[in-house]
C-alpha cells in the first residue's frame, strides 16, 4: 500500500455543540453511558432492583433506556392504564443520577390488542395474514394500531413529558418490515397516484406495455407478491418507497401524539446496521436524532475488517443529519442471534465503544443491562449476566469504560470534519439488486463501497458516508461506486462538482436507469460521457472463480508520475504555490514503478468494456476477448477530475489509486506517516480543538512509530509513547488546530 506525507495546516470546521435541535436536558456534557433496561421482567423481585441500582452507579452507567417492550405491562387491558411501576423506576434511579431514555411500545402490541382488533395484524405478500406473535407483526396503516398507540404515547407523554429524568424519547423499536392488506393496499394507490398523476404516467414510468401489465386505473395496482406480479421492476421500486413513506408516516404519527401532551426533549428513532428494507433519508428527517443499533461479527478473521465495516456504518449514521447521533445499543458479550455466539476478547469492548465516539457518537449503550430469564435473548449478552456479580470480566470491562468517558466530556458534541466522501444508496441498491442482470447472484455493492471507504480510511482520512439526496458541494473527493440509478438530478451534480475542481471516481455499471428503472437512451453514465470523456459499451458478467486483471496502460506512467492533469485543469500555480508538484510526481512514479505491467490488480465479478473518447487510459484489461481494451480513465474537466473504473477491481486497486488521487488533489490526512494495517485513525473538532483517535483493531501489539504526532499533543486517553499500541488499544489525543478560530 502506498502512503503519503503531507505537511498541511489544519482549517477550522463547523460543529454541532449539542445531541439534540431542541431538548435542554440533553446539553449535559456527560456522554451518555448504558442501555437499554427492562425493570418490568423483575417487579416480583426488589431485591434485585435495588442491586440494579448500585451496579449501574459503580459501572459509571448514566442512562438506560426503557419501556420499548412494556405495553402490555403499561396496559394490561384496554383503557387500564398501569404506569406506577415505570414512574417509580425512572424516579429512583434518578435519585441516583441515572437517566431515562423513555420508549414507546409500539415495537410489540399486547396480545389482547390483537384479539380485539385483528386488523393490526400484517398480512404477508402471498396476502395470508399472520397471527399474534413475534416483535413488529403489526399494520402501519392501520386507523385502530394507530389510534391506540397515540393514546398510549399521550398516556406517557402526559405523565413524564416534563420529567427531569426523562432526557429523550426513543420512538419504538428498530422500525421495519411491510404489510400488504387491504389498507396498505389502497394506500399504495393513493401514494401512485399522488405520485403519477394519471395512470398513463404510471404505465410509462413501470414499462408496462411488456408481457401486457398495463393499467387502465390505479384501483388495478397493488404490491408486488410471490403469487403474481414480482418482475415489474418500477412496482417493486415503487412499492419499497411507499413502505419507507408510511413507515416515516406512522413515526411522525407516533410524535405528533407525544407532542400534542407538550414533551420538551428530543426524539430518537434507533437504526439498524445496512438496513436495505428502508431509505433511512427520510426516517432521519422524522426525529432530533439519529441512533443506531450496532451488532458486528468479530474475530472470523482480522479484526481490522469488521471495524471498518462498522466505521463506515456509524458514519453513514452521522450523516443523515451531519451532526452527532448515539449509539443505542451494543453487545457487552457475545450475541444469542449469529451463527456462532463469540466471546469478544479482552480490550475489544473498549476498542469498539471508542470507535463510535471517534466517529460521531454521544453514546455508548448497551443491550441489556440485566440479562432476561427466558424467551429469546435469555443468553444475549448484558452488564450484568445470569450469576448476578460484578466481579466478571464483562462487568469490569464495562466499568473501566465508564471511568475513561468520564474524562472524554469535552469531547461530546463535537464534530466530524470529512473531506472525502463515498456514495451509498438504498434505493440505488433495490433497483440494481432487482434489475436481474449483469449478474443476479452476487452484484456485491456493499462490498463495492466499502473498498472505496476502507482506501480512504487506509489513508488516515475521516470520511462522509452519504446518499443521492445530499449535496457533494465542498468535498474534494467523493466516490461513487456502482451508481446503477440515478435520481435527484445526480448527474448535474456530478458535473458541477467536477468542473467546479472537485475529484469525482465513478465505477462500473453507473447512470444505467432513471429513478423508476427505465433505461436511459443513448451513450451513458447517462449526461456524462462528456465529463468522464467515454461512454459504456458493453458489460461482461464473470462467472464465480473467474478472473481477470488491470495492468498498466501503455504511456500511462508518464500520466501517473507527474502532475499533467493538474497542470491541464489549471491547477499547477496551486502545486507551486504550496510546493507540492514534488510530492505529487513522486507519488505518481512511485504508482508506476511497481511492475504492474506484470503482476497489475485482479478484478472478478463485472467488466465493461467501454469506448474512449478523449479520457486518458491508465489501465487496460489482461485478458478475455477484451484484452489490452481501457478498464480505468482519468479526464480533465473543467477545474477538477472525472475518474472512471469499469470493473471490480481487489482492494490493492483502491488502496493505491485513491493514495495517487489523494497526492493530486491535496488532501490531508488527520496525522502524517504510515498508518499500519491493523490501525485506525479518526478525528472529531470542536471550537479550536482537534481530538484524534488512533485506534488498534488486532489482538497483538502494533508499532505506531511510523506515525508523526507532532510536538503539542495532550493525551487524553492511552498509554503516553506513542510507540505502540497494544492489543486492542487506543490512544486520543487533543491538539490546537491551526487557522482562524470562529
Amino acid at each position: 500500500m502506498l502512503f503519503f506525507v503531507r505537511n498541511c495546516g489544519f482549517f477550522m470546521r463547523e460543529l454541532s455543540v449539542k445531541i439534540g435541535g431542541n431538548g435542554k436536558n440533553m446539553r449535559r456534557k456527560k456522554i451518555l453511558y448504558g442501555g437499554d433496561y427492562n425493570p418490568e421482567q423483575w417487579l416480583k423481585e426488589p431485591e434485585i432492583l435495588e442491586k440494579d441500582i448500585a451496579y449501574m452507579k459503580e459501572a459509571r452507567i448514566n442512562t438506560v433506556s426503557m419501556g420499548m417492550f412494556s405495553w402490555a405491562m403499561l396496559e394490561p387491558e384496554e383503557g387500564q392504564y398501569r404506569m406506577g411501576w415505570l414512574e417509580e423506576r425512572i424516579e429512583q434511579l434518578y435519585r441516583n443520577g441515572i437517566f431515562t431514555i423513555l420508549s414507546t411500545p409500539s415495537g410489540a402490541r399486547p396480545r389482547w390488542l390483537a384479539q380485539a382488533y385483528p386488523e393490526v395484524l400484517r398480512v404477508r405478500e402471498d396476502r395470508v395474514r399472520q397471527i399474534f406473535g413475534e416483535r413488529h407483526n403489526h399494520c402501519y396503516t392501520s386507523p385502530m394500531y394507530r389510534e391506540k398507540v397515540g393514546r398510549m404515547n399521550r398516556e406517557l407523554a402526559k405523565r413524564f413529558g416534563k420529567h427531569p429524568a426523562v432526557v429523550m424519547w426513543h420512538v419504538s423499536n428498530e422500525y421495519g418490515g411491510e404489510c400488504h392488506c387491504p389498507l396498505c393496499q389502497e394506500a399504495f394507490r393513493e401514494w401512485l397516484e399522488r405520485k403519477y398523476g394519471t395512470v398513463e404516467a404510471l404505465n410509462d414510468a413501470w414499462c408496462t406495455t411488456f408481457w401486457s401489465r398495463r393499467y387502465s386505473s390505479f384501483a388495478q395496482a397493488e404490491s408486488p407478491s410471490s403469487i403474481g406480479e414480482w418482475e415489474l421492476h418500477g412496482l417493486t421500486l415503487d412499492w419499497k418507497r411507499f413502505v419507507t413513506a408510511q413507515t416515516a408516516d406512522f413515526a411522525r404519527h407516533e410524535i405528533a401524539a407525544l407532542k400534542e401532551e407538550g414533551i420538551t426533549q428530543p426524539t430518537t428513532v434507533n437504526l439498524m446496521y445496512d438496513y436495505q428494507q428502508l431509505n433511512y433519508d427520510e426516517l432521519a428527517k422524522c426525529v432530533d436524532v439519529v441512533s443506531w443499533d450496532s451488532y458486528p461479527v468479530w474475530h472470523e478473521g482480522e479484526d481490522i475488517v469488521p471495524a471498518l465495516d462498522q466505521a463506515m456504518q456509524h458514519d453513514y449514521m452521522r450523516c443523515l443529519k451531519h451532526k452527532p447521533y448515539l449509539l443505542m445499543e451494543s453487545c457487552p458479550s457475545s450475541l444469542n442471534w449469529q451463527r456462532v455466539s463469540k466471546l469478544k476478547r479482552p480490550g475489544l469492548l473498549t476498542a469498539s465503544g471508542l470507535q463510535a465516539i471517534a466517529h460521531g457518537s454521544d453514546s455508548v449503550m448497551y443491550f441489556q443491562i440485566r440479562q432476561s430469564r427466558g424467551a429469546s435473548e435469555k443468553f444475549h449478552g448484558a452488564v450484568i449476566d445470569h450469576y448476578g456479580g460484578t466481579d466478571t470480566r464483562v462487568f469490569q470491562e464495562v466499568k473501566a469504560i465508564g471511568e475513561v468517558l468520564e474524562t472524554l466530556e469535552e469531547i461530546k458534541g463535537a464534530a466530524v470534519k470529512a473531506d472525502v466522501a463515498v456514495i451509498y444508496d438504498v434505493e440505488n441498491r433495490w433497483a440494481m439488486e432487482d434489475a436481474q442482470g449483469p449478474r443476479n447472484d452476487g452484484l456485491f455493492y456493499h462490498e463495492a463501497a466499502m473498498k472505496s471507504y476502507t482506501a480512504f480510511k487506509r489513508l488516515g482520512l475521516n470520511v462522509d458516508v452519504i446518499s443521492q439526496a445530499q449535496e457533494i458541494e465542498g468535498y474534494r473527493m467523493v466516490a461513487a461506486p456502482m451508481l446503477y440509478l440515478f435520481r435527484d438530478g445526480m448527474e448535474e451534480k456530478i458535473r458541477h462538482f467536477v468542473a467546479g475542481g472537485g475529484c469525482f471516481v465513478l465505477t462500473y455499471w453507473s447512470g444505467v436507469v432513471d429513478e423508476t428503472d427505465r433505461c436511459f437512451l443513448g451513450k451513458t453514465p447517462h449526461g456524462l460521457t462528456d465529463v468522464f470523456g467515454l461512454r459504456r459499451a458493453e458489460i461482461d458478467g464473470l462467472y464465480d472463480g473467474e478472473v481477470n486483471g488491470l495492468v498498466l496502460a501503455k504511456d500511462a506512467a508518464k500520466i501517473l508520475g507527474k502532475d499533467d492533469l493538474a497542470e491541464e485543469n489549471g491547477r499547477d500555480d496551486l502545486v507551486r504555490e504550496k510546493g507540492k508538484g514534488d510530492l505529487a510526481e513522486e507519488k505518481g512514479t512511485a504508482f508506476a514503478d511497481r511492475d504492474f505491467r506484470v503482476k497489475g490488480y485482479e478484478c472478478r465479478n463485472l467488466c465493461e468494456l467501454l469506448e474512449v473518447e478523449d479520457a486518458q487510459v491508465l489501465f487496460t484489461y489482461a485478458s478475455a476477448f477484451y484484452q489490452g481494451s481501457p478498464a480505468v480513465t482519468v479526464k480533465a474537466f473543467g477545474k477538477g477530475k472525472a475518474c472512471y473504473v469499469a470493473a471490480d477491481a481487489k482492494q490493492r486497486f483502491y488502496d493505491d489509486f485513491y493514495a495517487w488521487l489523494a497526492g493530486q488533489e491535496e488532501v490531508c490526512p488527520i496525522l502524517e506517516g504510515e498508518i499500519p494495517a491493523e490501525v485506525e485513525v479518526s478525528s472529531r473538532t470542536a471550537g479550536e480543538w482537534e481530538y484524534v483517535f488512533v485506534q488498534n483493531f488486532s489482538d497483538r501489539e502494533v508499532d505506531i512509530r511510523g506515525l508523526n504526532f507532532g510536538d503539542d499533543i495532550e493525551i487524553l486517553y492511552g498509554r503516553g509513547d506513542l510507540e505502540r499500541l497494544q492489543a486492542y488499544g487506543s490512544v486520543i489525543m487533543k491538539r490546537k488546530m491551526e487557522g482562524e478560530i470562529s
